[in-house]
């Protein structure tokens, strides 16, 4: 796993790969998420790398193998994660919009307290994911495999999952407005807790 090292300012936050200080103390914050983008496109596996708190624009992370990565507060716009495999990651309090994550196989994964708008997982591989407190708006998990994950206190509008395997998906205190189960086994998932008998 990536090593949790924190800002040298003191200011209690993480720091990203390559840095002793976090995002908000970085005096080129920008350079530093090109440079950390370049590194991954140079590689077919990345290990334990950070990028916590940083903002990435139109970037092709498609195809690449993830193990153990730190994603958290980081922010995601218009970039491709398609055909990804992930294993292990944090995208905790990350905001990611108009991004493309279909045909992925994700697992182990938490995306605790993350803004989700406009992206696509369809067809992706989704298990054993914590969802928990994201905010997810117009987006589409249609055709995926979400088999475990949890949506606990989610809030989901407009948004597709149809023809998905909710098979154990918690969706337990979730706020859901004009969301799709259109074809997906819904009868064995969890949206409401059982009372003691």
């Amino acid at each position: 796993m990536f090593s949790q090292r924190l800002c040298t300012t003191g200011c209690g936050r993480q720091t990203f790969s390559g840095s002793a200080l976090c995002a908000v103390h970085s005096t080129d914050s920008e350079a530093e998420a090109k440079r950390l983008s370049e590194f991954i496109k140079r590689q077919g596996e990345i290990n334990d790398i950070s990028v916590c708190g940083l903002h990435f624009d139109s970037v092709d992370f498609s195809h690449r193998i993830f193990y153990g990565c730190n994603f958290s507060g980081a922010s995601f716009s218009r970039c491709l994660f398609t055909g990804v495999m992930m294993r292990m990651a944090f995208f905790e309090f990350a905001t990611l919009s108009f991004c493309d994550f279909s045909n992925g196989d994700f697992q182990f994964l938490s995306l605790a307290g993350a803004s989700i708008d406009n992206c696509s997982f369809e067809g992706s591989e989704l298990t054993n994911m914590n969802f928990g407190g994201t905010i997810i708006t117009d987006s589409t998990f249609s055709g995926t495999n979400l088999y475990n994950s949890r949506f606990i206190y989610s809030s989901i509008a407009r948004s597709e999952f149809i023809d998905c395997n909710l098979k154990r998906v918690n969706f337990i205190k979730t706020k859901r407005e004009e969301v799709s189960f259109k074809s997906s086994n819904t009868a064995e998932a969890i949206f409401e807790m059982e009372e003691n008998k």
